[in-house]
């Protein structure tokens, strides 16, 4: 279960000063979403830690498909935001956030996932994290599918707006 955020606090401070403290407490790829889900912070931690090991792929592949969730969407957009990945991985996970966003049943569940799906997406393209043309198409039918909620609006407008300035 999560941990109270004194608790998750001690326990950031002490991988942040004995990162190995992360090869002796029982982690492993199978456990990695609990982790996510109960507490990303600490999950986070984790993988910051694992970027320079090889085991950082194994985990990332985890974060990637794992059931998506305000959790994994929060630590993915920390992690992007720290550590540079392979674009193949960010591409992989805008693809699985949009089909989740595509196949959710429930109109509330899904647009609030398209919302947050949006703004993680403008936030990547306007902190040059993704490079938008390699998945533009993509982008802008999952924008024109959702068009009648606001955030995807605006990240057509941002998307047009980057086309432009890259035809330019």
């Amino acid at each position: 279960g999560a941990l109270p955020q004194p608790q998750q606090n001690f326990i950031r401070e002490e991988i942040a000063k004995n990162p190995r403290l992360i090869y002796h407490i029982g982690l492993s790829p199978g456990k990695f979403p609990a982790l996510v889900e109960n507490n990303c912070k600490i999950a986070l931690e984790v993988l910051l830690h694992l970027s320079q090991s090889n085991q950082l792929t194994e985990y990332f592949t985890v974060l990637v498909n794992m059931e998506l969730s305000v959790h994994s969407m929060e630590v993915m957009n920390e992690l992007l935001g720290r550590v540079v990945l392979p674009p193949e991985y960010i591409h992989l996970y805008i693809t699985k956030c949009i089909l989740h966003c595509e196949e959710c049943k429930d109109r509330l569940v899904q647009h609030r996932f398209v919302r947050l799906v949006c703004v993680f997406l403008s936030s990547l393209i306007r902190h040059n994290t993704v490079d938008v043309k390699d998945m533009f198409v993509e982008v802008q039918a999952f924008c024109i599918n959702f068009s009648r909620i606001k955030e995807a609006a605006g990240l057509f407008r941002l998307l047009k707006q980057v086309d432009t300035e890259c035809s330019v």
